[in-house]
This record gives structure tokens, C-alpha cells and sequence, in this order.
């Protein structure tokens, strides 16, 4: 899979900017905030439709401009392919493929596979648990891309539970402010009968929501545990290769329901849902208290450990660095095996946190394997021979420039 050429008009700081590339390395070089991580976006939004660095379309669009456009020219083993996205201040968005345009985002999903690693990604050992779910997903959609879909309805129906849950709480509180006021009232003209207030069961609404949010929530669990099954000796692989073989590597999915490793390895999916809705009972007051959903995927975690010691915890800034390369080496390879082609690497401004020797790591992966966009703000950390057989670009304020 090869990126040929990418067209941005009013994306971010890009009023109209086309770039070719021809070379299987780009280096886009400038100083900060002059738009070379923009530029990759655009490229992760054609892959993924999302951005990891805003939420809301209008904040990807030049000076509150009504539209946004990006359009690129892929190579693929089927033929040429033109992907079209239109991003709209107000509005939805638009998505085309060979100018013929789609009514479902999931036909757009994946047709360019990417892998991003930037300086952001270095935290994913060390960060919340919410960066390592986001993480998993992204690459979960790339290799299913239906698994969206999936994750779209779970998030639909969370949100439903979450009001029900909200709702209640706050009638309880107001019921219970009222029964105690009448309490008093009572007590305080038959002190000697004993009051009890009287408070509603939950509303049998609820078990409808749980239902459904156990169903999708046992989806979400099975495809992430399943992908992480076929990552997990890869990275390990990775890990060893460029730790020298001092260190294991072991990636673990941390389910927040009790559900054992042998229920979901036989991909059973109904006793991951009953274990689901045995969770949920187990924690229903808690919930009804709080107002909020406590189980579910939502509020899984991933376990990285090294040589069997959390890394979370322990590991230095040396091992988080080797951990996350693994990781990213490892999806690049199983993206490879699963798609049949190569995806397109982004390294965002990464390379400065690397070592030379997890940098050599890198590169030497890279070779002309996969087609590669690196940013930079200088050129002094690659070596001659590897800048010789590479394209470099200029970025200045929204403008590109070849060298």
C-alpha cells in the first residue's frame, strides 16, 4: 500500500496544499507548530475517521471555515484508489471512494492502514487506562473494521444506562429529602410511632439496558482480547530482539467483569455476557448510588509487564521507550499479515525520544518495506545514507516546500 499524493484545502493551518510523494521515506522537517503533525493527522483521519487530537470536526477546519476537505491517491495491490473526506463545521460528513460517494463510514474504514506512533504514545504505559483502550481500538478497527460499529453501539447504549442511572439517583434524592421532611414532621407530632420513610426499587427499565449493554459489551471484550492474543508474541518477539533478550515482555487484557481467560479464548460469547450481567448485579447498588455504569469495558485496562513486574509501576523511561516500539513493530507486522499489504508508518516527532540504538531498531525495520512520514525538527539524528534515500519536505506556516 503506497500514499502517492494528498491534497488538504482549509484543514487546520492548510488553505490548499498538495504533496506528491515520491519516495517510500518522507521526512517533513520545520519547526513547531508550523503544521507537519497536521499533515499526518489528515492522514490518520483517512484511515481511522478520527483524530486523537480533537474530538469535534469544526476544530479541524481553517479560521472557522464551513468545510474542510482532504483527498488522496492510494496504490494497492487491487489498482489505484481516490479517497475523499469532506468535514463540515455544521454538519455531516462527507466520504467518497473513486468519486462515488458512501452512505456507511464502515465501507471507508481501513481502505489506508496506518500505524502512528508519536511522542504521545510513550505514555501508554504510564498513562490512564483510557489511552491504552483508545489504543487497542484503533487497531482492533483496522483489522475489523466492523468492530466501529460494534464499539458505536456499546458507547449508545452506555450513555442511555448512564442517564436512566443519573435519573434515578436524583429523584431518590429529591424523594428522600421529601420523606425526611415528613419524618420529622411526624415525629414531631407522634413521638412515640415509629416512621419509616418508603423508597422506589430501581426502575425496571434498567434491566432492559442491561441486557443490551452486556450483549455489546461481550463484543468489545472478545474482539479485544482476541486481537491482543495475536499481537502479544509479536510484541514479545520485538521486546526481545531489542532489549537483547534480558527482558520478557507479557501483555495481559484486564477485563473489569470476572470472566476467565479459557471463556473468552473459546469465544464464548454468551458466558462472557452472563458473567457480564452476574458483574452488574454484583455492583447494582454501588451503581444506583453513584449514578453512574460500573462494568463493562468502558473501564478495562491492558497489563504490560516486564520480566513479570508491572510496568506501570516499575519500569524505567528506557524500558517504557522499548516497550511502546515493540508494540508498534508488532502492529505494523500483524497489520501486514492480516491486511496482505504493508500499512503506512507516521512517526510524529518520535525519533528524539529514542535512543541511537532504538532508533537504529526502527529504521532498520522501516528500510523500504514500509512507506514511512516522519517529522522532524532538524535532520542531524538521521544518517546520510538512509537522508539520501529519502524525500524531504519543507513545512512553514501551512506551506510545503521541497528540498
Amino acid at each position: 500500500m503506497y500514499l502517492k499524493n494528498l491534497h488538504l484545502r482549509q484543514f487546520r493551518n492548510y488553505l490548499d496544499q498538495k504533496v506528491l510523494f515520491d519516495a517510500p521515506k518522507t521526512i517533513l522537517v520545520g519547526n513547531n507548530a508550523q503544521g507537519k503533525s497536521n499533515l499526518l493527522e489528515a492522514v490518520e483521519l483517512l484511515s481511522t475517521l478520527k483524530s486523537h487530537r480533537a474530538a469535534r470536526d469544526r476544530d479541524l477546519i481553517l479560521d472557522s471555515k464551513p468545510i474542510a476537505q482532504i483527498d488522496a491517491t492510494l496504490l494497492s495491490q487491487t489498482g489505484s484508489i481516490d479517497l475523499a473526506l469532506t468535514l463540515r463545521s455544521q454538519g455531516r460528513r462527507t466520504l467518497k471512494i473513486n468519486g462515488e460517494p458512501l452512505r456507511r463510514h464502515l465501507d471507508f474504514l481501513s481502505v489506508l492502514n496506518v500505524v502512528q506512533f508519536s511522542c504521545l504514545d510513550l505514555d501508554l504505559v504510564r498513562g490512564g487506562p483510557e489511552g491504552r483502550r483508545n489504543w487497542i481500538d484503533r487497531l482492533v478497527i483496522q483489522l475489523e473494521p466492523i468492530y466501529a460499529h460494534i464499539l458505536q453501539q456499546y458507547n449508545q447504549i452506555l450513555r442511555q444506562r448512564n442517564a436512566l442511572l443519573k435519573h434515578s439517583k436524583e429523584i431518590r434524592k429529591g424523594e428522600f429529602s421529601e420523606n425526611l421532611d415528613k419524618m420529622r414532621s411526624m415525629e414531631y407530632e407522634n413521638p412515640d410511632q415509629e416512621n419509616r420513610a418508603e423508597f422506589p426499587m430501581p426502575n425496571s427499565e434498567l434491566a432492559l439496558w442491561d441486557a443490551q449493554l452486556a450483549t455489546a459489551g461481550a463484543r468489545v471484550i472478545r474482539r479485544r482480547d482476541r486481537i491482543l492474543e495475536r499481537l502479544m508474541p509479536l510484541a514479545r518477539n520485538w521486546h526481545s530482539s531489542i532489549s537483547s533478550s534480558t527482558e520478557v515482555l507479557d501483555v495481559k487484557y484486564a477485563a473489569n467483569i470476572e470472566v476467565g481467560d479459557k471463556l473468552i479464548a473459546k469465544d464464548n460469547l454468551e458466558g462472557v455476557r452472563q458473567a457480564f450481567l452476574d458483574k452488574i448485579q454484583q455492583r447494582a447498588i454501588a451503581e444506583q448510588f453513584q449514578g453512574t455504569t460500573l462494568v463493562g469495558p468502558h473501564r478495562d485496562d491492558i497489563i504490560f509487564t516486564i520480566n513479570s513486574t508491572p510496568a506501570r509501576q516499575y519500569a524505567s523511561q528506557g524500558q517504557q521507550r522499548t516497550l511502546v516500539l515493540a508494540l508498534k513493530l508488532a502492529e505494523l507486522q500483524l497489520i501486514e499479515e492480516v491486511v496482505g499489504e504493508p500499512p503506512l508508518l507516521l512517526l510524529d516527532d518520535v525519533l528524539a525520544e529514542l535512543d541511537l540504538n532504538r532508533q537504529n531498531q526502527l529504521l532498520e525495520t522501516i528500510k523500504e518495506r514500509f512507506q514511512t512520514l516522519i517529522t522532524t525538527t532538524h535532520l542531524g539524528a538521521f544518517d546520510p545514507q538512509w537522508l539520501r534515500e529519502t524525500q524531504i519536505i519543507s513545512v512553514v506556516a501551512g506551506q510545503i516546500n521541497q528540498f
